[in-house]
């Protein structure tokens, strides 16, 4: 399978379409605030033209995540590298979105710059730890628009679950890069991706999570599993611990999950194993994986 280089890109913008109250948690964590979780977020529209300074060309581009919640604004980009542009760009984006909202008061003009982070799915001794931005005026006054950075491997799994850090849980097998792309040890990577099938299964549960948000957490794990393995030895290995196949159809991973929270419940009521495993076929849900959710089932009694 081809490496697509836009799928961490593609994923963070994807989730905050489709399950926008995720991002409540990591806008809390990121900028210490205590927006309650069934706060409605406002996705705010972020094309707009940028100029490139290589081609002197406009072209459009878009900031990842623009939120309004409870009448505040916050502007976040999602990065795989420092590219030396960001910091201009979370300029020209944090403008764009002051202008929108620009306020007129008889000739003057008052711009609402929304606070804004930058997060790096990957990092090296390379990555900045802050962006900073310097306004100076032609009256000799200085504003600092800087932030703290966010780098998702400074998170350990227990924390990305303890704080509903649910976004950032796709990006998390990155860390293993080296390993699984090269062929090297794989098993601390499976273990953390066990980890967070069962700690996502008991948050479903729970009714935390709706059945499309696992399935889509869990879907895009294994996306950016994909994309790690392209194709090599470790792929179909790595799939299967979040309860997919590589060729898993929606539909089949949808019937799957039902069928996963129909066997927990059982469990749970001391259904036996064998009893289980009569009700459930094979082709929807294998031996090892049954035994997981009896094993989970049997940790949350």
């Amino acid at each position: 399978m081809a490496k697509n280089n836009r799928d961490y890109d593609n994923i963070f913008k994807t989730l905050k379409h489709c399950h926008k109250r995720l991002f409540i948690s990591v806008i809390n964590q990121t900028f210490n605030r205590s927006y309650p979780l069934d706060t409605t977020p406002i996705v705010l529209p972020t094309d707009s033209c940028i100029e490139n300074p290589e081609s002197e060309d406009m072209e459009d581009r878009d900031s990842d995540l623009l939120f309004r919640i409870c009448g505040d604004t916050y502007l976040i980009e999602c990065q795989s590298y420092e590219d030396g542009t960001m910091a201009i760009r979370i300029a020209e984006y944090a403008f764009l979105s002051a202008r929108n909202d620009a306020k007129w008061e008889n000739g003057r003009v008052i711009l609402s710059i929304p606070a804004y982070t930058v997060i790096y799915v990957k990092s090296n001794n390379r990555t900045p730890s802050k962006t900073e931005i310097t306004f100076n005026f032609p009256n000799g006054e200085t504003i600092y628009y800087d932030c703290e950075n966010v780098l998702l491997t400074n998170y350990t799994k227990e924390q990305l679950i303890e704080c509903r850090l649910f976004p950032y849980i796709p990006y998390y097998i990155i860390r293993y890069e080296n390993e699984i792309s090269r062929n090297g040890n794989i098993e601390p990577a499976l273990a953390d991706l066990e980890y967070f099938r069962n700690e996502l299964s008991k948050l479903y549960q729970n009714n935390e999570l709706s059945a499309e948000e696992l399935l889509d957490i869990m879907s895009y794990t294994n996306r950016i599993v994909k994309h790690l393995t392209d194709g090599n030895q470790y792929e179909e290995r790595m799939v299967r611990v979040m309860g997919g196949k590589v060729e898993e159809t929606p539909s089949q991973e949808l019937k799957r999950l039902e069928n996963e929270k129909i066997a927990l419940n059982l469990f749970k009521n001391g259904v036996a194993y064998d009893t289980v495993r009569k009700s459930i076929s094979n082709d929807i849900i294998d031996d090892s994986t049954l035994k997981g959710l009896m094993n989970l089932a049997l940790q949350t009694i």
